[in-house]
């Protein structure tokens, strides 16, 4: 039974055509991505799936008993709540169950007979339940989440009014996760998320929840690892793809050559057709003429058939930069740190030393916060170092591509804003209109697009001019803070193939000069770096040399090795307990024997007699015993009491000495003495 069906759902906005007549229907337990340009509509039916938009027609059902968790991408909480309490909040009938459960316990305290008894089973059910929705453990677990998610301990008690956005949309993840819904609706949950935070969803997602997901996500490597289904939204319609992203993009690629070829069979045919009505429209055949041509209008009304929408590719062909020194920038010895809030001192790098030489791409990865942005504006000089000497090389023009927008004039148009940076950024070189509107239309901007301010363009469009007019203006050193934070997955591989360097096979240019990138985007990183800078966030940092993947792999296999040896010597130390144990075993052995021969020496009188001495006592005890039997069947003895008596008790006696001389005797004889 499927857990959610939308049904023919139809949306606007104002004249504009979200959603058209689309359905879906997700079974219990299927991983979906949703894909698509930024405004196509994804958010729009993630918020139709969820209920908190009521499209204009169409109905979405969620089967009977399944419950849902939906992330929208901007989040607001009660004030007064900490970020620990407000993660609390997922277990709100948990917390229900707890109050009816203390409240039984109170009515137990008077209660007698049958108001007892129901009692008793309104405890054992409410306690069944209890432990049904996690029971004692909700700590461990929203520990675990928290942490995961960039978290630490001290940030639990922070009124959630004191946390920044990036936290907030953090903590709401957190909320949804631990609520472990039926369904997971997660509209960009990487937002905000450094790669171990994204890492550890993937890990969460697939090791850990089993629910259905819905995911929204600019994170190629998070929809090929989490999600078996790609549904892409493209001009209002749902299109359907089986696998992950990675087979998503062969199948389109495929599919749009197919509908390509059919639509241009389709018009060559069309054409062919109408170049014969011309021709023959006024001569003698004319009515055939004019018969095609009404059959030929029926066919371009009933026709399906449409040129697939291209994903317009950037086909620009950037500027040759003057050409740097060997040396673009040292480092020897940087170290900075700064006063954190406790007081204490949060140390970002110390005595850290690095070479970038010509034609180098640097990839600088870590947690956020760790001080990434604070090392490119130290090696940019715009921000001194505490301890250390940068150096800049010759002839360096610098492309600086920062998360913050705010520097720039928010009423020029995108054409004539790329005209004046390119002014700016490169003198001398003037760049006419139509330059400046190809230039955004390689970018991504439509023509209607190009006439808006940019103050009001979306974050991912203000980005793709920024990027436009940075790359149009012959830098030979590209630093690249967070690019693809606001990007579409189209845009960000139009810019991974802008990025790319000359292939001198092929011809194909791109770009040459030195490019440092800040980014949790591992696809992009992949593609375009081929050195790693890793912060691990506690004022260490690692030079690498290769891309993310093999870095990885690196890590991978010096954590396999690390187990090994931790295996290695825990199986040393299994051993040496065990022969351990087993010496003490022996000599505790050997301690209760000598006791216990010890006591046995005690016991026994006959232990110290010689077996000489042991065998002749134990003829004249024989002899004795056979002596008295004789006397008691003589007349004189069994007739006086008094004197029989006394031979009975000699012969007890003499007997029992007798019992223990022979199992002295035998004893030695089994022995070998």
């Amino acid at each position: 039974m499927p857990i959610l069906t939308a049904t023919n759902i139809r949306h606007n906005y104002g004249q504009r055509m979200i959603l058209d007549g689309v359905s879906l229907s997700l079974e219990p337990g299927q991983r979906v991505g949703i894909v698509g340009r930024n405004g196509c509509g994804k958010s729009t039916l993630m918020k139709a799936l969820e209920g908190v938009l009521t499209p204009d027609y169409g109905e979405v059902i969620l089967g009977k008993g399944f419950a849902s968790a939906y992330l929208k991408q901007d989040v607001t909480f009660e004030p007064g709540e900490t970020l620990r309490t407000a993660a609390e909040s997922a277990f709100e009938k948990l917390h229900d169950l707890h109050r009816d459960l203390n409240h039984v316990f109170h009515l137990m305290e008077t209660a007698e007979g049958e108001a007892l008894d129901r009692l008793l089973k309104k405890q054992e059910r409410l306690e069944g339940e209890i432990d049904g929705a996690g029971g004692y453990t909700i700590d461990h677990k929203i520990e675990q989440v928290l942490h995961g998610l960039g978290f630490s301990d001290k940030q639990f008690s922070i009124p959630v009014e004191s946390l920044s956005g990036g936290q907030r949309n953090r903590l709401a993840l957190a909320i949804c996760l631990l609520k472990e819904p039926d369904l997971l609706l997660l509209d960009e949950p990487t937002n905000h998320l450094d790669i171990d935070g994204r890492l550890w969803l993937e890990r969460f997602l697939v090791d850990e929840f089993r629910g259905a997901v819905i995911l929204i996500s600019h994170d190629r490597y998070m929809l090929d690892n989490v999600v078996t289904r790609i549904i892409e939204v493209e001009n209002g319609r749902l299109i359907d793809y089986p696998g992950n992203y990675e087979a998503f993009r062969e199948i389109r690629s495929q599919r749009r050559l197919s509908m390509l070829r059919a639509f241009e069979n389709q018009q060559t045919q069309f054409k062919k057709e109408e170049a014969y009505i011309r021709k023959y429209k006024a001569g003698q055949r004319a009515k055939q003429a004019k018969g095609r041509a009404t059959k030929l209008e029926r066919a371009k009304g009933s026709s399906d058939l449409e040129r697939p929408m291209d994903v317009e590719v950037m086909r620009l062909r950037l500027p040759k930069a003057e050409r740097t020194g060997d040396i673009v920038a040292t480092a020897r010895g940087i170290s900075k740190s700064y006063p954190a809030d406790d007081g204490s001192i949060k140390t970002l790098f110390h005595e850290l030393d690095m070479i970038i030489g010509r034609g180098d791409r640097w990839a600088i990865i870590g947690p956020n916060g760790a001080g990434k942005s604070t090392l490119v504006r130290c090696l940019l000089k715009e921000q001194e170092v505490d301890e250390g000497v940068v150096n800049l090389g010759s002839s360096l023009k610098v492309g600086y591509y920062r998360q913050g927008h705010d520097h720039i004039d928010g009423s020029r148009k995108v054409y004539e804003y790329l005209q004046e940076v390119i002014l700016k950024e490169a003198p001398g070189t003037q760049m006419s209109e139509q330059g400046a509107r190809d230039l955004a239309g390689a970018f991504l901007f439509s023509g209607s697009e190009q006439e808006r301010e940019i103050g009001v363009l979306s974050g991912g469009e203000r980005a793709r001019a920024v990027l436009a007019g940075l790359l149009a203006s012959a830098k030979n050193v590209l630093v690249l803070d967070e690019p693809t934070n606001h990007l579409d997955i189209p845009s960000a591989e139009r810019l991974e193939d802008v990025l790319q360097p000359d292939d001198e096979e092929t011809g194909r240019p791109g770009f040459s000069g030195v490019l440092i990138l800040i980014s949790h985007d591992r696809a992009l990183i992949d593609a375009t770096c081929d050195h790693l800078m890793v912060f691990d966030g506690n004022g260490g940092v690692t030079t690498f040399n290769g891309n993310y993947t093999e870095w990885t792999e690196k890590q991978a296999e010096i954590q396999k090795q690390a187990n090994a040896e931790e295996s290695a010597a825990k199986a040393r130390k299994e051993h040496a307990d065990k022969q351990r144990k087993t010496q003490e075993q022996a000599a505790d052995a050997q301690v209760k024997a000598q006791s216990q021969r010890a006591k046995s020496a005690a016991a026994n009188p006959f232990a110290k007699m010689s077996s000489d001495k042991l065998e002749q006592r134990i003829a004249t005890v024989e002899a004795r015993i056979k002596d008295i039997d004789e006397k008691l069947l003589s007349d004189q003895v069994w007739k006086n009491p008094a004197k029989a008596a006394t031979f009975g008790t000699e012969r007890s006696s003499l007997a029992a000495e007798l019992e223990g001389l022979e199992y002295e005797y035998f004893s030695r004889q089994n022995a070998g003495r």
